[in-house]
């Protein structure tokens, strides 16, 4: 039970949040976080657990955000019934991937999910009588208030952490692991490793589709080059397993948290910091380098990350341990 009390408690103050901070601008960094925590635990079963690195996560996220955009679309049903189908169909864009890349190993697994979200993007741009192409697919938003889909992000993180903690604490579990520490000595102890890896995919596909209906459903709007962006999921999902710790329950949440924190400190010029510089000093310089701060996120990235690799190669929940120890050293010396 104290095992728990922690989740318990930020669960409950996430719950609370809304009650207590109505401001949209936070209300919308708080969805957009709660849906990174969906899309990094996703990553980190397949990555972190199976040892599977991926780099399909956009081609799972854009198949479930088309789904929901195409029933709307072509249907005229509500794009919320894009959250029931939309996992299953990322499932069902993934099995057969799965089936036949899941023979190679390494690098060209990752490098075949690399080809899958690429074929998927170009094949939504081109199908425009059925995806609407570069055009891309619109529809009116179902509630002008953002805490019920902050609620339902609240409810898809919870949902998802808690069921990839069970799957990770079970017999499938441990036979992720086994895959990923050592794939050959598994298949000497008679574990299926071509079933296990699918089944690993297959949980995480469902859940990054799952993102990908509600993104759908909270942005209203969406196209090849953003649902299926190699950098802007695909890889945002990696770095959100890597900062956060990779093979770690909570990894991925605090790992969501940094990342857009950092994406948006660049985005808005660190909270219009640098824009208010600029007007204030009237400098031609520093207004120049407030444009240049704002689209700078990648470095930011960049950076964080080899800060992450060269200080705490497992993460931050990974090396709490260390980073505790640090702290308590510093108190004695102090």
């Amino acid at each position: 039970m104290k095992k728990n009390l922690v989740p318990l408690i930020v669960l409950a103050a996430l719950a609370a949040f809304p009650l207590v901070v109505e401001h949209n601008y936070y209300l919308h960094l708080m969805i957009l976080f709660l849906m990174w925590v969906v899309i990094g635990s996703a990553w980190n079963l397949i990555a972190g657990y199976t040892g599977q690195v991926s780099f399909g996560d956009a081609a799972f996220f854009g198949s479930g955000a088309y789904a929901a955009g195409l029933l709307s679309h072509h249907l005229q049903l509500s794009a919320w019934w894009g959250l029931a189908i939309g996992g299953f169909v990322a499932v069902a864009v993934g099995m057969p991937f799965g089936w036949i890349c899941f023979r190679m190993r390494g690098a060209y697994f990752a490098l075949a999910t690399l080809a899958l979200n690429e074929v998927l993007r170009h094949s939504a741009a081109i199908a425009e009588g059925f995806t609407g192409g570069m055009v891309g697919i619109l529809i009116m938003p179902t509630f002008v208030s953002k805490v019920p889909y902050y609620y339902v992000a609240l409810a898809l993180a919870a949902a998802s952490m808690i069921s990839i903690q069970w799957i990770v604490h079970a017999k499938p579990g441990y036979y992720f692991v086994s895959i990923r520490e050592d794939q050959d000595a598994a298949e000497s102890l008679g574990i299926d490793t071509h079933y296990y890896k699918m089944l690993s995919l297959a949980i995480a596909a469902f859940w990054t589709g799952v993102a990908g209906s509600l993104y759908m459903n909270y942005m209203g709007f969406i196209d090849p080059d953003v649902v299926f962006s190699l950098h802007d999921i695909s890889i945002m999902a990696i770095l959100v397993g890597i900062v956060g710790g990779v093979g770690t329950v909570y990894g991925p949440a605090v790992g969501a948290f940094i990342m857009v924190t950092v994406q948006e400190l660049f985005r808005s010029g660190f909270f219009g910091l640098f824009e208010y510089l600029g007007r204030a000093t009237g400098s031609a310089a520093v207004e120049s380098m407030a444009k240049t701060i704002t689209g700078a996120h990648v470095l930011g990235f960049g950076i964080l990350v080899v800060v992450v690799i060269l200080v705490l190669p497992n993460g931050i929940v990974g090396d709490w341990p260390k980073i505790r120890s640090a702290f308590s050293r510093n108190k004695i010396a102090a």
